[in-house]
This record gives C-alpha cells, sequence and structure tokens, in this order.
C-alpha cells in the first residue's frame, strides 16, 4: 500500500461528507465537488477523517490508493479553503484586465487577446500585470493558468512573458561577437 495511503485525510465540522454508489461528494462553505471513486479502491468514514484503502493487493491498487488520497484531499481542501495561482505579466505594455467573464490580455501582439473564463473560476487582476485565479477544483485552476500562460510563455532571453508569480527563468546569454 501506498504510503501517502496510510494517513487519514481530516476534514473540519462545516464540511460534509457523503459516500454513496462509489461516489463521494463534499460540500463546504466555497461550493461542492463530486468524486467517482474507482473500483479497486474503497474509502471509509470515521468522525472527521476519511480512510483510503485498495480493495486488493494489485500494485495497480495500491498504486491507486495512493493517486485517489490525494484527489479525496484535494476536494476537501477545495471546498473548505478553495485554490488560487497568482500569475505575473512581464513586458512592455503587457496588461490584464479582467471584465464580467472574459479576461482581456494585451500581449504585444496585433491584437488583444480574450480568454473566456471558464464557470468556477474567478479571475482578479489587482494591478495591470498581476493576476489572481481562484476556484475550488484544484485541476481546474491549474488548467487554467496554463490555458493563460500558454498564449505568451516567458521566453529564455529577456524573460518576457506570462509567468507564475514564484516561477524562476534561467535566462540564457546573448549571443557574442
Amino acid at each position: 500500500m501506498s504510503r501517502l495511503a496510510k494517513r487519514p485525510v481530516e476534514f473540519n465540522k462545516d464540511t460534509s461528507v457523503t459516500i454513496s454508489e462509489g461516489v463521494l461528494s463534499a460540500k463546504g462553505k466555497l461550493g461542492e465537488l463530486v468524486l467517482e471513486i474507482h473500483p479497486l479502491i474503497d474509502i471509509i468514514q470515521d468522525e472527521s477523517s476519511l480512510f483510503v484503502k485498495a480493495k486488493d493487493e494489485s500494485v495497480e491498487a495500491k498504486a491507486l490508493s495512493g493517486t485517489f488520497r490525494a484527489l479525496v484531499s484535494n476536494v476537501i481542501e477545495g471546498v473548505s479553503s478553495g485554490f488560487q495561482k497568482s500569475m505575473t505579466l512581464v513586458g512592455v505594455g503587457y496588461r490584464a484586465q479582467a471584465q464580467g467573464n472574459k479576461l482581456n490580455l494585451t500581449l504585444g501582439f496585433s491584437h488583444p487577446v480574450e480568454f473566456d473564463i471558464p464557470e468556477g473560476i474567478t479571475i482578479e487582476t489587482p494591478s495591470q500585470t498581476e493576476l489572481l485565479i481562484k476556484g475550488i477544483d484544484k485541476q481546474k485552476v491549474g488548467q487554467v493558468a496554463a490555458n493563460i500562460r500558454k498564449f505568451r510563455p516567458p521566453e529564455p532571453y529577456k524573460g518576457k512573458g506570462i509567468r507564475f508569480t514564484n516561477e524562476r527563468i534561467v535566462l540564457k546569454e546573448a549571443k557574442k561577437n
């Protein structure tokens, strides 16, 4: 069994968790998430914790137990406190502005870039060069951040582009004569 899966997933009294017919649903102050449970995995609910167990001793079941423990933990954390990614736009004239369910980006192209914000995600722009992507689904928050970064990834010579706030870009040295 996975070492990670041996640890229980704790949740507080504000979060309600129900397990029925291969589906785990968690409801918290930020919303509700549903996770389908793999047939090789058992989830046992105690008063304020969840235990993930493999149904048999196969290699696949053992590997899935660790994966599902992480997925269950992400669901519990998402409905109770949510997830957030922060990004920075680096470059002359690079700007971002959130308007309703659209994100307008000026990234040095001949045209502005419009990004449709998916349901369940909120994007805030504290300044013109900062983005805060928030939501309860960790996978969705990360995917939206990756899609936005894909418009103009940081280039290796000057470092211009869209990057995660804590990301460190290793710059290449310019060609010398």
